[in-house]
Parts: C-alpha cells; structure tokens; sequence
C-alpha cells in the first residue's frame, strides 16, 4: 500500500524565516521591548501557582476581560485565538464554503491568501496603485463584481506601512453588501485610524488585532477577533475548545493589565519609526539615490530600490537582519532600539558609498 500526498500540498514548501543569529533583528516587526523585570516576576508566580495537568479556560475570560479593558471593547465581542493566524484559518475553512470567492490585495500578508487556498476557495486579488494604496471604493466595486464572500486585507498594511483611514474603511463595510470584510488592525496600535471600537455595530465586519506587535508578546502567540455578538458566538463554536494554553491566558492577561507601560513603549516605537524613517529620507536625498521610502503608519520602513537584495545580502554579513521581498524589489526594516537603528543607518550609508557612489563614479 502506498499514499500520495493530495495535489494542493505536494509542492508546498514550509514557511521559512530568516534563522541564524544576528547582533540586529530587524525582520520579523517584532517589538524591541522585552518584558521588564517586574512583569517577569509575576509571571514567575503565575507559573508556580498553575495546574498544568488540567485544561485551560475554553472561553479564556481573564484574558477576553483583560484585553477588552486595555482597548475600551465588549467583552461579549471578542474571540482570543492561538495567534492571528489559528482565526485567519478559521475564517477560510470555516467561516467559508468549499469555492467561496475571496477577495485579498497585493501587496499584503501573504497568508491571507494561504489559507484561502488551502480551503480551497477561489482567491481574486485586488492590485494596489502605484502608491501602495487602496482605493475603498475601487475595493468594494471589485469585490462586488467578483460576487465575493469575503474581502480580507491589513490595515495598516504588512509589509508596506502604508493604510486606509477610518472612514474609508467604513465606507467600504458598508459599500461591501453581503461580503464579510475582515479588517486586520495588527499594527493599528502605531496609528490612529482604527474600527476596532465599532466592530460591534456591523454586521459584516470582523477586526483582528495580535499581542505580537505592539504589546511586545509574539512569543505567547495570542490574536484576538472583534466583531458583532452572532459572529462572535459561531467563532467561538467552531474553534478548538482548548486552543489558548493555560501560560497564554495568564501571561496576557498579566501583560494587558499593565496598560500603562504598553502604552509607554508604544509611543516610543512611533517616535522611533519616525526618526528611522526621516533618517533613511535623508540618506536617500543627501546621495540622490532612486529610491523610494514609504512613510510609514506601522513600526516599519518601507523601502523600493533595484538594489534591495544586494543590501539585504550586506546587512545580513554584518549581523543585521531585514525583510527583503524579490518580487516587490523592496525591504522592510523593523523599527528597533536608537541603538539597533544606528547600526542598521550606519551599514545602510556605508553600503550606499561602497557599492552604489564608488560604482557610479
């Protein structure tokens, strides 16, 4: 006897991050705030004090409190998941039939798409301008005439940073007709343009948010889904029971409850984005470069240039770690510390009088 894998898997590759250690990460949008010493020591007693041969809480109602307290939401609304991506696949598979019609953008998160195609539903893609930006009302005519169940995209957008205010989104919710619009608000906590607190008050609007951004707790993987009650209550149905461990629940809601010092460290990743972004303008202006900074609305820089693999490649021998995109021609380079930044600045200019200035003379 002998199996063969089904034709949709056969050629997939797994998902394969930048590995290795680098004196500089600044790849993966990653906070750059570790937890400070007295969240670890509560933490420590979380850990002595947990029963870790029972089942955590299925509806995870500390941590739903918690989070709905630090963002002024309704419990009742919300649906905590093991990370952003365990809800996208729900939102596929389950939320979707078998062929639905998916409307996804591009540039955007990759796994949008992903998991559609693993649920094996039909993807339409919605190409951004030039720009890297959405027209609301192009999306929802597009979406319209693909007759699509779903639209899903990231606002602000990974990787380009760029995004759509609040009121074009609502113009697009309500422009989307019977199309459930997922709103992904990952990096939304950098800006100031959310639907977060309204997701509630439509009926075909469901907003995600992640602790792996700002909050600084990617490696607790926990995502959170906001949308009316009736959403609500079928995404709770068809998760997994047990799907956020014990540690998760406890950890975040230890985390959300220091509200003061989340908001502290977010605003210092803004200041410190836009002084990595001014820095790089300047960079680009001084050498007369061609190429293109995005300013951006997330902790993250986008740059376009011809010459983004071989400054990847250069940065990567000197222990610092970007996001390069082949198809885009482009980087995308985390916010990190004023150190980290420097760093990263200081190998950028070298290169550029190294390898661009030396080569053009």
């Amino acid at each position: 006897m002998s199996y063969n894998l089904c034709e949709k898997v056969r050629e997939l590759e797994p998902y394969q991050p930048i590995s290795g250690t680098y004196k500089v990460r600044l790849d993966a949008n990653e906070s750059f705030f570790d937890l400070p010493p007295e969240v670890r020591e509560e933490i420590k007693a979380i850990i002595d004090k947990t029963d870790f041969n029972r089942y955590p809480d299925p509806t995870a109602k500390k941590l739903t409190e918690a989070f709905a307290a630090y963002y002024g939401l309704d419990p009742e609304n919300i649906t905590v998941t093991n990370g952003s991506d365990e809800m996208l696949y729900l939102l596929a598979s389950a939320m979707l039939e078998r062929g639905s019609r998916v409307v996804v953008t591009d540039p955007d998160f990759s796994m949008y798409g992903f998991y559609s195609f693993l649920s094996e539903n039909e993807i339409f893609t919605y190409k951004k301008n030039d720009k890297l930006n959405i027209d609301a009302e192009e999306l929802a005519e597009f979406a319209r005439e693909k007759n699509a169940d779903m639209i899903i995209f990231s606002n602000p957008c990974n990787p380009t940073g760029q995004g759509i205010t609040a009121e074009d989104a609502r113009k697009l919710v309500r422009n989307a007709g019977d199309c459930l619009v997922v709103l992904d608000e990952a990096y939304m906590d950098f800006w100031d343009e959310p639907l977060l607190n309204e997701a509630g008050e439509y009926e075909n609007l469901i907003v995600l948010k992640t602790a792996s951004k700002a909050v600084g707790a990617a490696g607790i993987r926990l995502g959170f889904a906001v949308a009316n009650p009736t959403i609500t209550k079928a995404l709770r149905a068809v998760k997994s029971p047990y799907n956020v461990n014990e540690l998760s629940q406890e950890i975040g809601t230890c985390i959300y409850s220091h509200s003061e010092m989340l908001r502290s460290r977010r605003d210092e990743i803004r200041e410190n984005t836009a002084e990595l972004y001014e820095q790089i303008c300047k960079l680009i202006s001084n050498y007369q470069l061609p190429m293109d900074a995005l300013k951006p609305c997330a902790n993250f820089v986008f740059v376009r240039t011809d010459k983004a693999e071989r400054i990847f490649e250069y940065l990567l021998e000197n222990s610092v770690a970007v996001r390069y995109f082949g198809k885009a021609e482009a980087l995308r380079i985390t916010t990190g510390s004023k150190q980290e930044n420097g760093v990263f600045l200081q190998l950028f200019e070298k290169f550029i009088i190294e390898n661009i200035l030396k080569t053009n003379r």
